[in-house]
């Protein structure tokens, strides 16, 4: 039986979340949000614990830009981000999600580079010269993976590591059945290239984001341990406490 890897998010990379590392005592990788390479760079240098396996840049724009990566975002903001990753071999997550509730109006004024941003980020994923990895919206089967394609917001790529947002708390109907079946669906899709993101313990970006469950983090990890996952990711770090540690130390 393979040994699943527990990851965590860190939208908010302040002192106080990232203390929450001193309570990590087995191998796990973190995902830093910054908004430039050199402010994760710097971020990552204050970071002094051995069991961080690896370190990936998590790309976050200005509000304005969109803040999230779509072919919706300002493509002034997308050249920037790709150009200083251009001769940086650093581990690279794309959060691909519309720019909706933050900035509407770049569906507007954006929708005449929706084709050429597309292309910008097709372009990265295929030439980055380290690992990406595709943050997702959660799964709903074929027709949505290909809704989201034509999007912009997924992206088909045997190199490419492709996470999926199962977060239950903010999908209450996600029941057993359907998750399960969405899991296996994701490995049989991307093999080892799948992985499953947890949550959320603590909240985005939206700022109203409901608290997953501990009995619901429990029985998540379990489904994905029972289906040879081989590695989750929890949104976020800060939201860590001992109680989500003892189920997360259980389910490894």
């Amino acid at each position: 039986l393979i040994i699943m890897l527990i990851s965590f998010f860190e939208e908010f990379p302040t002192k106080n979340n990232l203390n929450k590392l001193n309570l990590i005592t087995f191998p796990t990788k973190l995902y830093l949000a910054a908004k430039s390479l050199n402010e994760f760079n710097q971020i990552k240098s204050t970071i002094k614990n051995k069991f961080i396996k690896e370190f990936i840049y998590w790309p976050t724009l200005e509000i304005k830009e969109g803040y999230w990566i779509s072919p919706f975002t300002k493509r002034r903001a997308l050249k920037r981000i790709f150009e200083e990753l251009k001769n940086n071999p650093t581990s690279t997550m794309l959060d691909l999600e519309w720019p909706l509730t933050k900035n509407p109006f770049l569906f507007l004024t954006q929708s005449l580079n929706f084709s050429r941003n597309k292309k910008l980020i097709r372009n990265f994923i295929n030439n980055h010269k380290e690992k990406v990895y595709l943050c997702e919206y959660y799964p709903e089967g074929k027709k949505k993976d290909w809704f989201l394609e034509k999007m912009g917001l997924h992206y088909n790529n045997k190199k490419a590591k492709i996470i999926k947002m199962f977060y239950h708390s903010m999908h209450p109907s996600f029941n057993k059945d359907f998750f399960r079946k969405e899991l296996q669906r994701g490995k049989e899709l991307h093999q080892n290239n799948f992985i499953a993101s947890f949550g959320t313990i603590a909240i985005g970006m939206k700022g109203n984001e409901p608290i997953l469950t501990k009995e619901q983090l429990s029985q998540d990890l379990k489904i994905a341990k029972e289906n040879n996952i081989q590695e989750v990711i929890i949104f976020r770090l800060g939201g860590l406490n001992q109680e989500y540690l003892n189920i997360i130390k259980t389910n490894t």
